[in-house]
């Protein structure tokens, strides 16, 4: 039986970057690729009902031992990575029995990770730190999710003495690019509830995440020769300027936490016929996630009367809402992974998602899932990183979870 980190390993030589352009599902061959390999090894693990669909969703079985009836539980974990950095030759390094201090991803092209920037990293003195060779990112977002189901679930199907109820495991594809959960087949899947192994740090337990909408706008300007432009010239651009500055310049990601809200821009093209500024809009409350979508609506309203009917146009769509309204009527099943943390060692940080996970969309379409750290840092980008004794935690964490439904 390999250990989670020479799964950890093995998975992230596949190149999964998701992509936001194909509109297939997965949007990726890759992902495709590594999602037979996991097929492929539930089966040799001996789980029942392994299946991989034609969109990528990889499921299979491991049935109950109990001689009582107790919940169906479900584990749940994304193959893809991040499009907004490579993730193809990952060439993950260890860094063994850490000091403390910055630490060279590499020399040829001077990166360090550097403690400063990252303080966070001294609370690893002295464990197992795999990085990124600082030209990729890493991919523990999800690929550590990934290895720690998978090393637990095999456990469990190599030691029948340990007894549990029937737990199922489900791998997405696209997660990254918001459609993780697209073509996820809830009753297929049989779970009554499940837990998603997508958050960062050790200890992380979420089951609240933002509202979240993208909008993209458009602005319409008309070009004419600029020697002869003087009243007949509409520069787009400029009135594009002008739309973003009339968003609070304090609402943005980098100067908001817990659980504020924020508008962020994430693209902006343009010349002077044509311009577009994509936003993502997000907030916790649903009223003030309702009241953002409405101040960017009415502003285009409010440029348009200014600047001329047609000038400006937005489309809008919701991504995906905070998950808390439908766990919180079974809060139980976080109170479960709260108890299980605190019984293998791990103090349990029960804090919100600023950002969006597969479990969100998944607790609408009636499977309730929490979200658990899977270990990492620095997700999307060359500082990623994933501390090996973070993972090995992880792995008891659903192990003891198994365990505490097992005695319900």
């Amino acid at each position: 039986m390999s250990t989670v980190t020479d799964k950890f390993i093995r998975y992230v030589k596949f190149d999964t970057e998701s992509d936001t352009e194909t509109e297939l599902t997965p949007s990726t061959p890759g992902q495709m690729i590594l999602a037979k390999e996991l097929k492929k090894e539930l089966e040799e693990i001996g789980l029942e009902n392994v299946s991989l669909d034609e969109n990528g969703y990889v499921m299979g079985t491991l049935s109950s031992n109990l001689d009582h009836e107790v919940p169906a539980i479900g584990f749940v974990a994304h193959m893809d990575t991040s499009p907004d950095f490579s993730g193809k030759n990952v060439s993950p390094q260890f860094v063994e029995n850490y000091n403390g201090e910055d630490i060279v991803l590499n020399k040829a092209e001077n990166i360090v990770m550097k403690v400063a920037d990252f303080p966070e990293l001294k609370q690893y003195k002295g464990q197992t730190l795999i990085t990124t060779d600082g030209t990729t990112l890493l991919g523990a977002d999800d690929k550590a999710g990934v290895a720690e189901i998978i090393t637990a679930i095999e456990y469990l199907a190599k030691h029948p003495e340990i007894k549990h109820g029937t737990v199922h495991v489900g791998f997405t594809p696209d997660e990254e690019i918001g459609k993780g959960a697209d073509f996820f087949n809830v009753k297929k899947f049989g779970a009554e509830f499940a837990y998603t192994l997508d958050g960062g740090e050790i200890g992380e337990l979420q089951y609240e995440n933002f509202n979240a909408a993208f909008a993209k706008i458009t602005f319409k300007g008309r070009n004419v020769h600029p020697g002869m432009a003087k009243d007949k010239l509409i520069n787009s651009m400029l009135i594009a300027n002008e739309y973003l500055t009339r968003l609070p310049n304090e609402e943005v990601p980098e100067k908001t936490e817990n659980y504020q809200g924020f508008y962020h821009l994430i693209s902006m093209e343009g010349g002077v016929e044509n311009s577009t500024l994509q936003y993502i809009i997000r907030d916790f409350d649903m009223d003030n996630y309702e009241a953002r979508k409405k101040f960017v609506q009415d502003l285009c309203e409010e440029f348009n009367q200014k600047y001329g009917e047609g000038t400006v146009s937005i489309e809008m769509t919701n991504q995906y809402y905070n998950m808390r309204e439908k766990v919180e009527p079974v809060k139980y099943i976080v109170d479960i992974a709260e108890e299980a943390m605190k019984q293998v060692g791990v103090d349990p940080m029960v804090i919100p998602i600023r950002g969006g996970t597969d479990g969100s969309r998944l607790s609408y379409m009636g499977l309730p899932c929490p979200n658990i750290f899977a270990g990492g840092h620095n997700f999307h980008g060359r500082f990623e990183y994933v501390p090996v004794e973070s993972m090995e935690k992880a792995v008891e964490v659903i192990l003891k979870i198994v365990e505490l439904i097992s005695k319900r």
